[in-house]
């Protein structure tokens, strides 16, 4: 640490820990490498640090930036930064580091970095050693503080006497009071005390004028705080509003999307739902065609069939005959017996042919009856799509009728506020020339007062110096008066004892009356 302040460039472990010692680290585990690596928010973080250790660097925006930004909320982080660049630059050039920009807060190079906080820690190092020199110095005076406040108390005391100070004070041991002042000191004295009475109700109306206007303008940025307030709900009523229309209108969309479906399905389509109409109504006549195939082939074979029961009725009445001719006819038995087998077998398949056509039957009657259904939901569908195109309609006028008139109450609400905004700035200015003026008065009387204090001190050390010459005097007449008494005796100085003592103060009135004609 040198005597003198001066800015050598530091490691970044010795910022490091630098920052550590004095907490301003922005973290508590800030390493050398956070330091040599370019990073954007360290040097915005530090200075914030130093500059504002309560962490309280809020201000509220002034009129005339309220009116000249349109939305302050979305430039408080933009405001914050160029205030902090504000007074960290105003702080370098204070202890003679200049050069300091924005770019070297938001964006700085490493050297630039490691430059601009090694002049913090350098200053921060040359305020702690002239601390320690200054700390006997304190350390010697442990409640100069209070002191001070003591001292302060006393001084305000000593201020409202030197206004309202008596006009005679007892002085002599002998509880003589005496005048302060000359008859010049007197009228001035009176001509302070009138101006001062004569002033005083025009400094009470202005100080209550004062004190209506502070409450004037406590009320004004409550009311600001608000309307603040009050214009952030409107803003959020206004987006949800906002938010609400857009979800309604992605809603429309969807609605709008589904329909074009299933226009494109159904109503779109008309030839492709004819074409499915067209082969269902070829499959089912081609079903139709295998069953009359089918009926003429199980009625061939029913024929066949009845022949085949008719042979075998008369092959049955032949029985008798043909066990006779068993050996001579068995091959005539087996043929009879593969027939038969035969006849079975084609009865099967006629069952079978029967229940695909029952089951060809139910699958047209189910197409049917789905013919049917897709029929209504088509015009359920368009009920539907032409329901929602309706209320899609009354939604949007109505919520445009809402945002027509949460505009023009907007719109109302802002022409008011720059009304109240411009009367307010009036009040302002004529309140700061008001407080100029009391100062002014304030200023002049206290001047008038420290020169009527002056010259009271003047006249008080003025007479000291006489009574302490008249207390001489005095001394030398009385003895003057022993002498007389040892000389003319007993009788005749009780005699000229009581003539002096008939003379003696008119002498000391007469002697006072030429001192302050002297002054």
């Amino acid at each position: 640490m040198a005597s003198n302040l001066s800015f050598p460039e530091m490691s970044p472990a010795q910022i490091a820990e630098a920052l550590h010692h004095y907490g301003l680290a922005p973290t508590s585990n800030l390493r050398a490498d956070d330091i040599a690596n370019q990073q954007p928010d360290l040097l915005p973080a530090v200075f914030s640090a130093f500059l504002h250790p309560t962490g309280d660097d809020q201000q509220q925006l002034g009129f005339q930036a309220l009116a000249a930004l349109d939305n302050p909320e979305h430039h408080v982080e933009a405001l914050r930064v160029l205030r902090l660049h504000r007074r960290a630059k105003a702080f370098l050039e204070s202890i003679h580091f200049p050069g300091f920009t924005l770019r070297d807060l938001i964006r700085p190079d490493p050297r630039r970095l490691l430059q601009v906080l090694s002049a913090l820690v350098n200053y921060l190092y040359y305020l702690e050693e002239k601390l320690a020199l200054l700390q006997p110095i304190i350390n010697h005076f442990p409640n100069s503080h209070d002191r001070r406040i003591e001292l302060k108390a006393k001084i305000a005391d000593v201020s409202l006497f030197s206004l309202a100070f008596p006009l005679t004070i007892s002085i002599l041991p002998n509880s003589f009071i005496y005048p302060l002042s000359s008859l010049q000191h007197q009228k001035a004295i009176e001509d302070h005390e009138l101006q001062a009475q004569m002033e005083e109700p025009m400094v009470l109306k202005l100080q209550e004028e004062v004190n209506s206007l502070k409450l004037k303008l406590v009320d004004y940025n409550k009311q600001q705080l608000a309307l603040r307030a009050k214009a952030n709900s409107i803003n959020e009523k206004k987006e949800e509003k906002l938010r609400k229309i857009s979800e309604a209108d992605f809603e429309l969309m969807k609605l709008a999307e589904e329909n074009s479906k299933l226009h494109s399905k159904i109503v779109q389509s008309p030839e492709k739902l004819q074409r499915a109409l067209e082969e269902k109504k070829a499959a089912r006549a081609e079903l139709k065609n295998a069953e009359k195939i089918a009926m003429q082939s199980v009625q061939e074979k029913t024929a066949t069939l009845d022949i085949y029961n008719k042979a075998y009725e008369k092959l049955s009445k032949h029985f008798s005959k043909i066990q006779v001719l068993q050996e001579q006819v068995w091959t005539s038995a087996k043929l009879i017996f593969i027939l038969v087998t035969a006849a079975k077998t084609l009865e099967k398949e006629v069952k079978a042919r029967k229940a695909k056509i029952s089951d060809e039957s139910v699958t047209i009657m189910a197409l049917d009856a789905k013919i049917v259904e897709w029929d209504r939901k088509e015009r359920e569908m368009d009920e539907r799509a032409k329901a929602k195109m309706k209320e899609r309609d009354q939604i949007i006028t109505d919520e445009n009728q809402k945002l027509a008139a949460l505009r023009s109450e907007a719109e109302r609400k802002l022409q008011h506020f720059q009304l109240r905004e411009m009367e307010v700035e009036e009040t302002v200015a004529k309140a700061d020339k008001l407080f100029a003026d009391a100062d002014l008065v304030s200023i002049v009387a206290a001047e008038e007062q420290r020169r009527i204090y002056a010259k009271f001190q003047e006249i008080g050390q003025a007479f000291n110096i006489d009574k302490d010459n008249f207390s001489t005097v005095l001394d030398q007449v009385d003895e003057v008066s022993k002498e007389t008494l040892e000389r003319f005796g007993r009788q005749d100085a009780e005699t000229f004892d009581t003539s002096t003592a008939l003379k003696r103060e008119p002498l000391v009135s007469l002697f006072f009356f030429f001192e302050l004609q002297a002054l």
